[in-house]
């Protein structure tokens, strides 16, 4: 058991800060869908909107239209879905294609997405940001007057955002809790919500955590997106630590590597393995 489930980045956008584009044709999306599964995703999240600082909303038909042969080929492969979007007519049509999930980066600013995942008894996870992208100071910019007590203040309107969900029907035990690291969060406040994470978990909600090649990572090592893969493993060993339930990530292989190897430390490996070693 590697203590977690990974959930598979597929954004199939033109302009997501670090895949945009390579994905973004549905021959290009069947190809990754089938890298993320032979490397051991359990979820795939697909979006058809970036969720990048300064990046503009996209209408709900050109998200349907980049993202339905990527949900096709995925539910036709078996796979579990999640759709990364903010709009309840994309999710609507998402879970109708056979997604299960809704990934939700506005803290649910519309109920109306958590009526629609209450209507077809999917789970929704909330994902915590205050405004919309397009408002979004740049990456890892946000004023350390902004938050008091980054974690306490996170974990109260995520709550308050899961109240208006169950009030629009959906069940509380289909609602996830996403932190948001790097989004209207500053590195110190990010870092401080992966110390911090036991005390989301101690909410009861399933806990999903993105860690993958974010810029809070350039805090401590000022390297580009693509140089970022030690600092996405930490996190993610951090995380599941303190009891991430699934990991969102763009290198699905090498995170699952390392929770192998932590879960071999702390337990000892199975006597058929250590044979076959």
């Amino acid at each position: 058991m590697r203590g977690a489930a990974l959930m598979g980045v597929l954004n199939v956008t033109p302009d997501s800060f670090y895949d945009g584009g390579r994905h973004a044709t549905p021959e290009a999306a069947a190809r990754r869908i089938d890298e993320l599964l032979a490397e051991g995703a359990d979820i795939l999240d697909i979006g058809g909107e970036s969720s990048r600082p300064g990046a503009e909303p996209v209408p709900a038909a050109e998200q349907i239209r980049r993202i339905e042969p990527a949900v096709r080929y995925a539910v036709d492969r078996g796979a579990l879905v999640s759709v990364d979007t903010t709009s309840p007519e994309v999710a609507e049509h998402a879970l109708r294609l056979g997604a299960v999930l809704v990934n939700d980066v506005s803290c649910l600013a519309d109920p109306e997405l958590a009526a629609v995942c209450a209507r077809f008894g999917s789970g929704l996870v909330i994902m915590h940001s205050r405004g919309p992208m397009s408002k979004m100071p740049g990456f890892s910019q946000y004023p350390e007057t902004g938050y008091r007590d980054v974690v306490a203040e996170v974990l109260i309107e995520l709550s308050r955002a899961r109240e208006r969900a169950c009030e629009r029907g959906l069940a509380r035990e289909n609602v996830f809790f996403d932190p948001g690291l790097g989004f209207t969060k500053n590195a110190r406040q990010s870092f401080a919500l992966l110390r911090g994470l036991a005390r989301f978990a101690e909410t009861g909600a399933p806990l999903v955590v993105g860690p993958s090649r974010k810029s809070f990572i350039a805090a401590v090592d000022s390297a580009p997106p693509e140089r970022r893969l030690g600092g996405t493993i930490a996190a993610c060993l951090m995380a599941v630590e303190h009891g991430a339930s699934v990991l969102r990530v763009h290198d699905v292989a090498d995170v699952a590597q390392a929770l192998a190897v932590a879960t071999a430390i702390r337990h000892g490996l199975p006597t058929a393995e250590v044979q076959h070693a």
